[in-house]
């Protein structure tokens, strides 16, 4: 499906206001206990974001994510399959991989080199055929449920969780033309914000502060006229028009090729969609902005934010992803700034849930569906 064919089902952020929504209470913010919560609740039993495919492009590729205090090998094996294992060795649990991301044939273990294959079967254990009825076959490494969706890599604590594919079953289809599997990173950059990770996806859920905050980016796509076709569950999020022949960059101007099969109407449009819990899709004509959410307590998150294009793109005299970068960089410190004082703001003995706007109906949304996950 088409960005073009659900276009008619866009509606006005304003017809899909609820009168009397307010913001969260301030144990949402500060608790740990809520944050215990929430990891228990939210990030042990969600798919949650953890990368995308280029990132292990080549056999042998590995990285390392941290999901609800665990840490997680995400690695690519001689057959070009993916799999997803607890970075803990089955002898006396130590970690094996201290690096964030790395290439090797095999996975060894740093303090008696038990040895495992990449798909996580034991192969090597030094000494302990002397053991009777050890068998390596029993010890393989502990797996995670891992899914692909659209060329990113989402992981899944639960013993039995729902299927990806039938979660994301209401986004099928809806971003094929964008090429997002294809896509390539050509910037990484981690902010570290003292904030509650809400207050990260509230914000970027509404352009109601952008006037004020962020006045490059008003001057090329006009706040108040935000158009929603995902307005209620765990995908939230519609369309900003950009202002005719310009782009979401430093100088105004495209910086790349296009990142795929772009309709005609949605060349002058910036797409932006939450995918609940952790992933911020930003979809622009000439590249693709994803911010990747990692809660460290109710006041710090990390965030990973990629820049991706055409693979096409980056051999070309007409690619300069730095005016795309350094005009996102730009805005997303002018985010995190007023992120953090609404978290110190929010701490005061003074504060009180106070009312959404009518622009605010995507945040008044995601609260929604946040309560009915931790319920």
């Amino acid at each position: 499906m088409s960005q073009t064919a659900v276009t008619p089902a866009f509606r006005k952020t304003t017809e899909i206001y609820r009168v009397g929504a307010k913001t969260l209470p301030q144990r949402y913010f500060v608790s740990l206990e809520v944050f215990g919560k929430e990891q228990e609740l939210i990030f042990s039993k969600q798919w949650v974001l953890a990368g995308h495919q280029s990132q292990i492009a080549k056999a042998g590729d590995y990285f390392v994510r941290e999901v609800a205090r665990e840490s997680v090998i995400i690695v690519r094996d001689q057959r070009g399959e993916l799999h997803g294992f607890y970075n803990v060795c089955r002898h006396r649990g130590t970690r094996l991989c201290e690096g964030q991301f790395g290439h090797s044939s095999t996975i060894q273990c740093p303090y008696h080199a038990w040895t495992y294959g990449l798909d996580g079967r034991l192969v090597g254990a030094p000494h302990m055929d002397k053991v009777q009825g050890f068998d390596k076959a029993e010890l393989s490494l502990h797996a995670v449920e891992l899914a692909l969706w659209e060329g990113f890599i989402f992981v899944n604590l639960a013993d039995a969780p729902t299927p990806l594919e039938e979660v994301f079953a209401p986004l099928a289809g809806k971003f094929t033309h964008w090429n997002l599997p294809q896509l390539r990173s050509a910037k990484r950059i981690e902010y570290d914000v003292r904030a509650n990770w809400k207050l990260i996806i509230e914000n970027y859920s509404e352009c109601y502060h952008c006037p004020g905050v962020h006045p490059a980016l008003q001057k090329l796509t006009p706040y108040d006229l935000a158009e929603n076709d995902l307005c209620e569950g765990p995908f939230l999020g519609g369309f900003m028009p950009i202002t005719k022949g310009h782009s979401l960059t430093m100088t105004g101007n495209a910086c790349a090729l296009p990142v795929g099969d772009i309709k005609a109407e949605d060349h002058d449009r910036v797409f932006y969609y939450s995918v609940f819990p952790n992933m911020l899709l930003s979809m622009h004509p000439d590249f693709v902005m994803v911010h990747q959410l990692r809660p460290q307590s109710p006041e710090r998150t990390l965030i990973h934010c990629d820049w991706f294009f055409h693979p096409e793109a980056f051999d070309r005299s007409d690619f300069h992803p730095n005016d795309a970068i350094e005009f996102w960089d730009m805005t997303n410190k002018q985010d995190w700034h007023v992120c953090e004082l609404s978290q110190q703001g929010i701490a005061s003995r003074a504060y009180q849930p106070g009312p959404y706007s009518p622009r605010e109906s995507i945040p008044a949304a995601w609260d929604r569906e946040y309560l009915r996950r931790m319920r």
